[in-house]
């Protein structure tokens, strides 16, 4: 039944919001013949069809003009001035640009008409432009109340793994941005796992697959922005919110023989309190949310059949009760019309405790033959200061900006480790201690141009992060020997880039070039048995992006792509110290790992109408020297083998797919909109040697295989200011390296209603109604196979009010 309603489901197709964006048009009027600027002459708009009056100015003392909150259109600009013989030019905007500057405009004494120019951009519906996809919070009704990973899952070839990173088009090589820029809550660099980030502050996420040479150079998936919201009214105004829910609500696999098993009808609160006060010159603005919950955010099965005949099951449900605090805040002032700065802090603190209880079960004749417990204590915290600057000339969209940002990271986690069994009676103690610091300082610098713009900066990003690890053994200790007790690793970025958008009436064409040079260096304690060199090393490289867009007609387009980018291992894919929550199956980093690249094309075509849209694109990436986990056993123990999930750079891969977005209004209550995203993931024969614990070869036999994903939302404006969501996912099977991961789908539904004069708005949200959205994977390595199943909590439903004054 369940499998019909999600087959149902993905047959059906839905809608789109529409941007309200406008445009400014802004230039200078000359005198031809004396080059002396024409004061108060006149600017106006009219429509292109019937020639009506829209809107219109007058020029300033120097002869400029300004006209703000154009609706996208195409019209006539007139340009007049007693005793001078007036001009005209087209204006075609269509949302690709925003600002359009004409520059200087003569007007001569002479009847003489120059030539016609016409500026071109496109509107773009809110979910399928050609180069950003932009989703609002607002109308994402069935992830009410939940995080950033709940309302980001059913947006278009939009995935997440079994950490809660984001995957895009079949990969987590991605980077997550907070209002543009690069945060700690969301990782510098690598991105960390957003499952913990309340989404209740945040207005829209934009999903970029194509970025420019303006945005860093890591991420050959895409860039995901987070927008968070920020009032703009005079004086007081803000919100408070609550959430309530419950998770994990039914056992998707019963659980293994254990007193504690795994958390379930888990309570969640989460709180938010946001304030804005606006005065004059300057703004203040604070956003607050809270976590205070129960969770299961991992429960791994793990099924292990070795060549010998062995075959072990075991369970690790990672049960959470946690607090997470994040404050933001800070100072907008205005120094002139000119000039104006911005000083904000963030303060995030996470504590949480995990227990667990693992039983190892031989499924050879069903006896539990080890029993495992531990118990985690974490504390994480980042504190991050920045100060912006920022400077408009004259010139509408003529800006230059500076930012100066600093972020302390805290990151102390400590592992108590039980064996109480006939392996082994015996307990262990680990403490990892990282505080990172991390200084980056960016400019910008754009122009706008009669027929585009030009944009250029540079960067530079310094980080370090030192890693204390203390061990105290019991008997027959668990941890490996000569780890050592430190580590160091540290990267500087040097970056900087230019970028230049032309717009045409038949064509645009956006091309830049990213240049980085990147140091990086990771040292370890002499100690330390397994790697006996430090590394470091550097690399400076060229990064090119180009986008050509031809536009067919009003309503179609079509472009093509090319980018080229860099992923590079941070320190936690470095890291060699392992995790010991499964004493038979380790995580553990490698410090010889090296960054991956990528070359991407693509080739996407959008069509609009006025209720709706359809986007479709075609794309091919090429990427060298991967990096990954891969699975291998250590059968250096005599008492149980271990298996290590170790990162490894794997050779060369490719991933090239389609995709497809369908949106439509079939009347004023129901929207519907859809999305489809196939692919084949590529990935070669490669052959290597691991080095942890000791020398051993491995090798991944090169495979193809087919994916697919499938979403659809419905949206129904009921009586009594009601609105109701059901959205639908479905992921099919795909290749991973080793193995496969089976398919998976959801089925999410919500209703909003607005309360109080509309001040006010409730929301009821159920995800994952039928808990088919584990994850569930086959491996196999050299003397094993294993059969890996992480049922973590995906099932939730909450309960939330927010009001607004």
């Amino acid at each position: 039944m369940r499998d019909i309603i999600v087959l149902l489901l993905l047959f059906s197709v839905l809608t789109a919001l529409r941007s309200q964006e406008t445009i400014t048009v802004s230039g200078r009027l000359f005198d031809v013949e004396t080059k002396e600027a024409l004061s108060f002459a006149n600017v106006t708009i009219n429509s292109f069809t019937d020639n009506t009056l829209i809107t219109g100015t007058i020029t300033d003392a120097d002869g400029r003009f300004e006209i703000q909150e154009i609706p996208f259109g195409k019209y006539n600009v007139h340009f007049s001035f007693m005793g001078y013989t007036g001009i005209q030019q087209v204006l075609v905007a269509q949302g690709l640009n925003t600002i359009f500057d004409f520059g200087k405009i003569e007007l001569e004494p002479s009847v003489e008409t120059l030539e016609e120019v016409e500026i071109i951009g496109e509107q773009a519906t809110t979910n399928a432009d050609l180069n950003k996809k932009t989703f609002s919070l607002a109308e994402n009704i069935a992830q009410s109340g939940g995080s950033v990973m709940d309302a980001m899952k059913t947006m278009p070839g939009v995935a997440f793994d079994q950490e809660g990173k984001v995957v895009l088009r079949g990969s987590d090589k991605v980077v997550v941005l907070i209002d543009g820029r690069q945060s700690s809550l969301t990782g510098f660099g690598n991105q960390k796992g957003l499952s913990n980030i309340p989404a209740s502050n945040i207005e829209k996420i934009e999903i970029i697959n194509n970025p420019s040479a303006k945005y860093d150079a890591n991420g050959f998936a895409g860039i995901v922005n987070i927008v968070y919201k920020k009032e703009k009214q005079t004086g007081l105004n803000g919100d408070v919110g609550i959430s309530f829910g419950l998770g994990a609500l039914g056992k998707r696999k019963e659980d293994t023989p254990t007193d504690l098993g795994s958390f379930s009808i888990n309570p969640k609160l989460i709180p938010s309190l946001n304030l804005n006060y606006k005065r004059e010159k300057v703004n203040y603005f604070m956003q607050s949310e809270f976590i205070l919950q129960e969770a299961l955010p991992n429960n791994e099965f793990t099924t292990r059949n070795y060549a010998d005949g062995k075959n072990i099951i075991s369970q690790v449900p990672e049960n959470r009760k946690q607090f997470r605090a994040i404050v933001n805040g800070g100072i907008d002032y205005d120094l002139d019309e000119s000039n104006s700065f911005t000083f904000s802090g963030l303060y995030d603190r996470e504590k949480h405790i995990d227990t667990a209880q693992v039983a190892f079960i031989d499924l050879n004749d069903n006896t539990r033959n080890r029993f495992y417990s531990w118990q985690e204590e974490e504390v994480t915290r980042y504190i991050n200061v920045m100060v912006n600057y920022n400077h408009k000339f004259k010139q509408a969209g003529h800006t230059l900006s500076a930012n100066v940002q600093y972020t302390q990271g805290l990151e102390d986690e400590t592992y108590s480790l039980n064996d109480s069994s006939a392996v082994r009676i015996g307990r262990d103690k680990t403490n990892i201690r990282a505080i990172e610091n991390t200084t980056n300082v960016s400019t910008d610098y754009v122009r706008p141009l009669k027929s585009g713009r030009i944009e250029m900066g540079a960067k530079l990003r310094i980080r370090r992060l030192p890693v204390d690890y203390t061990i105290t053994s019991g008997n027959q200790s668990i941890i490996y020997p000569d780890l050592g007790t430190f580590s160091d690793w540290g990267e500087n970025l040097y970056a900087g880039y230019i970028n230049y958008l032309l717009e045409k009436e038949k064509f645009d064409i956006e091309a830049g070039l990213r240049v980085e040079q990147t140091d990086v260096f990771y040292d370890l304690d002499p100690v330390n048995a397994y790697y006996p060199v430090n590394d470091k090393y550097d690399y400076f490289e060229l990064f090119p992006s180009i986008r050509y867009t031809f536009k067919l007609n009003d309503r179609n387009k079509l472009s093509a792509f090319y980018n080229r980018r860099v992923d590079r291992p941070g320190e936690p894919e470095l890291r060699v110290f392992p995790k010991y929550d499964d004493p038979e199956l380790l995580k553990v980093g490698n410090p010889y790992l090296r960054p991956q690249f990528t070359d991407a094309f693509e080739i996407a075509h959008k069509y609009s109408w006025v209720t709706g849209s359809f986007f479709s694109a075609i794309y091919h990436r090429m990427i060298k020297d991967q990096y990954t986990r891969i699975f291998s056993v250590d059968n250096s123990n005599p008492d149980y083998d271990i298996i290590n999930r170790i990162y490894q750079n794997t050779g060369n891969a490719t991933n090239s797919g389609i995709e497809f977005l369908f949106s439509q209004d079939i009347n004023k209550t129901f929207k519907l909109s859809a999305s489809f995203n196939g692919y084949i993931n590529t990935i070669d024969a490669y052959q290597a040697t691991l080095l942890f614990p000791f020398d051993r070869e491995y090798s991944l036999q090169r495979s193809s295989d087919e994916a697919w994903d499938a979403k659809i939302t419905n949206e129904i404006k009921l009586p009594w200011e009601v609105s109701a969501q059901l959205t639908g996912v479905y992921f099919s099977k795909r290749n991973i390296p080793q193995g496969k991961q089976l398919g998976r789908s959801s089925i999410d539904f919500g209703l909003k209603k607005n309360i109080w004069g509309k001040k006010a708005e409730l929301t009821l949200a159920a995800t994952d109604i039928f808990n088919n959205f584990g994850i569930r994977q086959n491996i196999t390595g050299n003397g094993f196979t294993a059969r890996y199943e992480n049922y973590y909590e995906t099932q939730i439903i909450r309960a939330g009010l927010k009001y607004k004054f």
